[in-house]
């Protein structure tokens, strides 16, 4: 992304952000790929967003740990400007953003499941969000589902993929959760995106 198409993106977003937004980008990798497309979906990556000494950034699980990024940095890294905000439909109040933070800075250094294994001590991304919801707020955020009804939902996805991605055995009812499930959560609502209905909509039929 340019410099200047990460400018204005940038200010787009910071416009009406608050703490505890959920962001949703998609990341350029084969593997992201995969997930996006195996999901029925545009988006491949989720973290939430907290300001810390007057500046945003995004807590997140990514390769190869949990970790605090400059919100600029978090945007650099989607697709063709992709990023979409949503919030819960309850506003949270001072001490709920608190407790989220705490509860996030427990994970904060581990490391990342590349097998999505929602059962592991390791994080991977939208696991890390449910989670960290879970515990600091009582809100469960997504579907938590085994690979068994998320490919049965999703007749797109590569099969095959999955099965090379686990060394020729898809662990069929281990338990995951996807950015999909959460971006489609009904508890959040709209606050920003560059995605438009009409255009997930289109992607939606394309891997139907």
């Amino acid at each position: 992304m340019k410099t200047s198409q990460l400018d204005q993106l940038e200010l787009q977003v910071t416009n009406d952000l608050e703490e505890g937004d959920i962001i949703f980008i998609s990341i350029n990798s084969p593997l992201y790929r995969q997930v996006a497309q195996g999901t029925g979906s545009w988006t491949s990556h989720v973290g939430f967003i907290v300001k810390e000494e007057n500046q945003w950034f995004v807590l997140e699980s990514a390769v190869p740990t949990v970790k605090r990024c400059s919100l600029r940095k978090f945007l650099s890294r989607t697709m063709n400007s992709e990023v979409c905000i949503k919030r819960l439909n309850k506003s949270l109040k001072t001490e709920q953003i608190l407790k989220l933070k705490q509860v996030a800075s427990k994970r904060m250094g581990r490391f990342y499941h590349l097998g999505f294994n929602f059962e592991s001590k390791r994080q991977f991304c939208s696991k890390f969000v449910y989670l960290t919801f879970k515990e600091a707020l009582d809100i469960e955020i997504g579907k938590v589902q085994t690979f068994r009804q998320l490919l049965a939902e999703n007749p797109q996805a590569s099969v095959n993929f999955w099965r090379c991605w686990y060394f020729g055995f898809i662990p069929w009812e281990r338990k995951t959760i996807t950015p999909t499930s959460q971006l489609n959560d009904p508890q959040l609502v709209e606050v920003f995106s560059t995605v438009s209905s009409s255009a997930q909509e289109e992607q939606q039929l394309k891997t139907a």
